[in-house]
């Protein structure tokens, strides 16, 4: 790599060509005036770890990783975040000058700032939180919620026992309840999320009802496809205030494109504009 090679950093995941990364680095890059690249990189399980061990010779700063590569990300780090260990997953990495590789785990970030963002006011503190589903991102939304101050976590999940296993890692004020306990346990819930593939394009719908949800309850979703998923236009029509999940995206990439390329970037309408661009 020469002195004047362009920055470069990407996502890895398999498969990669849904993702929404390149779009979103690929605008703060222009918006920044920088002369550098995001690029999207597809790797089988099995070529992960030589794939990446690649990319520092090729100009790489640091890429993203996505599904189902977050575990090994964090595995292949040499120092990792606070963060990443709890999560037990990284979806940040930055290649280090000595060699090393840093992790991080930007999600429970990037969740917590959009709905500081898509909801003026809004705080853990307010009163307990139901969080539907308990897989990866599950864990990271429950992180972020309990570093943010909620006194109460309910975690429903269709097979309990991985919840369990969740909260067992976690700690916390985190109680599990059963799934199909979940409508009532909106009652008195300040927030309520789905990180559930349900409701998701392609995926069976949530069923769950928000009546005994109080008025001030925030609702918000993970899934960004559809952008308004069937729990989020249910709230609405209860006159709850709802945050998509696109946001979560968009936020959890700032940390990255800071570290990579030395600008911090905005989330503003505009770049959910450029990153919705074409759907």
């Amino acid at each position: 790599m020469t002195a004047h090679s362009p920055p470069l950093a990407g996502v890895i995941g398999w498969p990669i060509g849904h993702s929404r990364s390149p779009r979103l680095h690929g605008h703060w890059l222009s918006r920044h005036g920088i002369d550098g690249f995001y690029i999207p990189i597809g790797l089988a399980p099995e070529d992960f770890s030589r794939g990446l061990a690649s990319l520092p010779a090729l100009g790489f700063r640091g890429v993203n990783v996505t599904i189902p590569h977050k575990e090994a990300a964090l595995a292949a780090a040499s120092e990792a975040t606070d963060t990443a260990v709890r999560i037990g997953a990284a979806n940040t990495l930055t290649f280090l000058p000595d060699g090393g590789i840093h992790a991080d785990n930007t999600d429970g970030y990037g969740f917590i700032e959009n709905l500081r963002q898509g909801a003026p006011g809004w705080t853990a503190e307010r009163g307990p939180a139901l969080v539907l589903g308990a897989g990866g991102a599950s864990r990271a939304v429950i992180a972020a919620l309990i570093d943010a101050g909620a006194p109460e976590i309910r975690l429903a999940n269709r097979t309990r026992s991985r919840a369990e296993q969740l909260t067992e890692h976690l700690g916390g004020p985190v109680v599990v309840i059963d799934w199909d306990e979940a409508s009532e346990a909106t009652d008195g819930a300040a927030t309520i999320v789905n990180t559930s593939a349900l409701g998701m394009v392609g995926q069976p719908p949530l069923d769950i009802r928000l009546d005994a949800a109080p008025a001030h309850a925030l609702v918000s979703d993970i899934v960004y496809e559809p952008l308004i998923t069937p729990i989020l236009a249910a709230a609405a029509d209860r006159g709850l205030r709802v945050v998509d999940g696109l946001g979560m995206l968009l936020h959890q990439g700032v940390p990255g494109f800071a570290r990579w390329f030395g600008e911090t970037p905005r989330v503003d309408a505009d770049l959910r504009a450029a990153v919705l661009g074409g759907t």
